[in-house]
């Protein structure tokens, strides 16, 4: 059995009852591939490529990632945070440097690097209309290391923007932690979280990454349930 191995930030960790109903990506993705393959989600909430890595957890991935599977590299989010060295990079330097070493730590040990651009956070001005949103030097500079080292990439921030445009302001909240108080008994208060997500988001931005996959054919179309491709 091949393992997909994530590697990324809160919107895409696996979360339990004690962060309900908070869902990451990597948490659903096991909805849409093939029972042969498996996801070992190392995603956590707050990291950026350069704490990921100072943490050792891409270590820990390249204990056990061998050839044939997959890493999937999803960052951008925290990576962008300037206020905090612990977490910040420079997009077109370090942020692609180190996209660069999880890159290598794949295909040194034979298996297949994916890079995921940064999912869209629900950004919509007062207008209705969604914002320029935060991610763009992070999704060019994640494009430009896709090209520089001949990896596939999928572009889940452009997916995401086109959804949230044609979903709108008022019915995206259902997708993002945003609701309001009283709506869940273990999180009575009131949620205003237009980051991170709720099931029916988690698993929609899973298949727009499975539709990425299937878009690059090859082994990753291989990867998904032979309903999805």
């Amino acid at each position: 059995m091949n393992t997909i191995y994530w590697a990324g930030d809160s919107t895409v960790q696996t979360n339990d009852y004690t962060t309900y109903p908070q869902t990451g990506i990597g948490q659903v993705f096991p909805l849409f591939i093939k029972s042969d393959y498996h996801v070992e989600n190392h995603a956590k909430n707050g990291r950026s490529t350069k704490s990921f890595m100072d943490e050792g957890r891409l270590e820990a991935i390249e204990e056990r990632i061998g050839e044939g599977d997959f890493l999937f590299i999803q960052f951008g989010h925290n990576d962008e945070k300037e206020q905090d060295p612990a977490r910040y990079t420079e997009p077109f330097s370090s942020f692609i440097e180190n996209l660069e070493v999880f890159i290598k730590t794949a295909k040194d040990h034979g298996a297949f690097p994916v890079l995921i651009t940064p999912l869209e956070r629900r950004c919509f001005g007062e207008d209705g209309v969604l914002d320029k949103g935060a991610h763009g030097d992070y999704v060019l500079a994640m494009k430009q290391t896709a090209e520089k080292n001949n990896v596939p990439l999928v572009d889940l921030y452009t997916k995401s923007r086109k959804a949230l445009e044609e979903l709108g302001e008022e019915a995206s909240r259902r997708w993002y932690m945003n609701f309001p108080a009283g709506e869940y008994s273990k999180h009575p208060e009131e949620s205003l979280d237009n980051t991170h997500l709720r099931y029916d988001g988690a698993v929609n931005f899973a298949s727009m990454i499975a539709e990425g996959l299937k878009e690059l054919g090859g082994i990753y179309k291989e990867i998904l349930l032979d309903e999805i491709r």
